[in-house]
């Protein structure tokens, strides 16, 4: 019987093929990101997270009192004390505890971009170019995409509000640079850590009486509210 001369070529041309395909795989595996269900900060809060498009977010604002080194994040509880500062610091809206498990905390712009890090280890504070990336991908009616819905948090009517993305984006309103709170259940408004000038910084902005989102200009000094993106 005559053997095949080729068959003694195949096989171990076969055999590469396997391996090839076998360290491709094991690379790819070992380079995809995996996105956590829950993410943990520094002081133990956890927050749940979801993917919109080419993004992950956490789905809840954030309540840390310390930066990721562990450095403790001033709470400023005091109308004269706050409206002076050019360094991080956090408050609670009206002072009122109560509130923070539900809305989060208020940080000024300082605390946002302070290099010791709002954000649990992998995440970030949101550019503002990440926030249009987000809205872009949400389209026209992004703001009622990202509202809670219901008026258990936000006012009536919370126009067009759907939640469809599962941002759950939450109305925690904001203390001025002068100390004063306002706008709980009206607004939500989040930092970025995008300047817009010496004195302003970008901040998304959504409205219980509509269903866009818009981006705004605030005074470095006002508190808002803090959404993290995966690094």
């Amino acid at each position: 019987m005559k053997k095949n001369k080729n068959a003694f070529w195949l096989f171990p041309l076969m055999i590469a093929g396997v391996l090839l395909l076998f360290s491709y795989g094991c690379k790819k595996d070992k380079n995809s990101t995996t996105v956590p269900a829950t993410v943990t900060d520094y002081d133990g809060n956890v927050y749940n997270t979801i993917t919109i498009g080419t993004q992950s977010w956490l789905v809840e604002n954030l309540k840390v009192t310390h930066y990721r080194n562990g450095d403790a994040i001033p709470n400023v509880s005091t109308a004269s004390s706050w409206g002076a500062l050019t360094t991080g610091a956090y408050c609670c809206y009206n002072n009122m505890t109560a509130d923070i498990a539900k809305y989060g905390l208020l940080y000024n712009w300082y605390a946002a971009v302070d290099g010791r890090n709002l954000a649990p280890t992998g995440w970030h504070v949101a550019t503002n170019a990440e926030y249009s990336t987000l809205i872009s991908y949400l389209g026209s009616s992004a703001g009622g995409a990202l509202k809670e819905t219901g008026t258990l948090s936000w006012s009536t009517p919370n126009t067009g509000a759907t939640n469809s993305s599962g941002f759950t984006g939450l109305p925690g309103g904001y203390c001025s640079n002068t100390g004063s709170f306002s706008d709980i259940g009206i607004s939500g408004d989040f930092w970025t850590t995008t300047a817009a000038s010496t004195a302003n910084a970008n901040a998304l902005y959504l409205y219980y009486g509509n269903a866009t989102a818009s981006q705004s200009n605030y005074i470095k000094g006002i508190g808002l509210s803090v959404r993290c993106v995966m690094d």
